[in-house]
């Protein structure tokens, strides 16, 4: 009998993980090698060590960036940090290293976001705790390396909106879904922004 395999931000289940299975759930590729040399040959660099040992070993339409990239056409790399704890560790760091290893390999802008409202939503913190969460990730951030000129890294509670954003999550935060549906009569046709309106509304 064949074991269900889960694999979701918050929880890998399975004795066993069946990578093929995953690009296939996911809608990827296999990290081929042939995609490993043309990146090399493009960026007249080695290949980052996650490359070359496999650690990476799915994509999606990386090859799509390559083939803009020989054309001349310009791309940007955007990632991100939920602020929950005081610093990062190696898990977390993982994937700015390797987004250093891309601004450096292309000489392209990076978009980094910090998105302090979902830990918010997510944790038991204060909106000023997630905030000051944020600023620390910032500095372990910094610390990576990035290219200071063509780097952008903000907090969603800084940037979205600012005190009307902040009391918009703080009311959002204390009214459960069931309440919305009763009051609204949502049901599962509907768009996630009905369900999303009435905090704004509030305001």
């Amino acid at each position: 009998e064949e074991e269900e395999q889960i694999v979701t931000p918050w929880e890998v289940a399975t004795v066993k993980i069946d990578y093929d299975k995953l690009i296939e759930k996911f809608g990827c590729q296999r990290l081929e090698r042939a995609l490993i040399d043309r990146v090399a040959r493009l960026t007249h660099r080695p290949p980052h060590v996650f490359l070359r040992r496999g650690m990476f070993f799915a994509h999606r339409d990386f090859n799509d960036i390559l083939d803009a990239y020989e054309r001349g056409e310009k791309f940007y790399l955007y990632t991100g940090r939920g602020p929950s704890s005081e610093a990062l560790h190696l898990g977390h760091l993982v994937p700015f290293m390797f987004t250093k290893y891309l601004q450096d390999a292309f000489k392209v802008p990076l978009v980094i976001q910090l998105t302090d409202d979902e830990k918010f939503m997510w944790k038991n913190l204060t909106v000023e705790e997630s905030q000051r969460l944020a600023r620390e990730n910032a500095k372990d951030i910094i610390a990576c390396g990035f290219d200071i000129s063509r780097t952008f890294i903000f907090s969603d509670f800084d940037y979205v909106g600012g005190s009307f954003y902040k009391n918009m999550v703080k009311i959002s935060k204390c009214v459960t879904y069931n309440k919305v549906v009763g009051i609204f009569g949502f049901t599962g046709e509907d768009h996630i922004g009905k369900v999303s309106f009435p905090p704004v509304q509030v305001l």
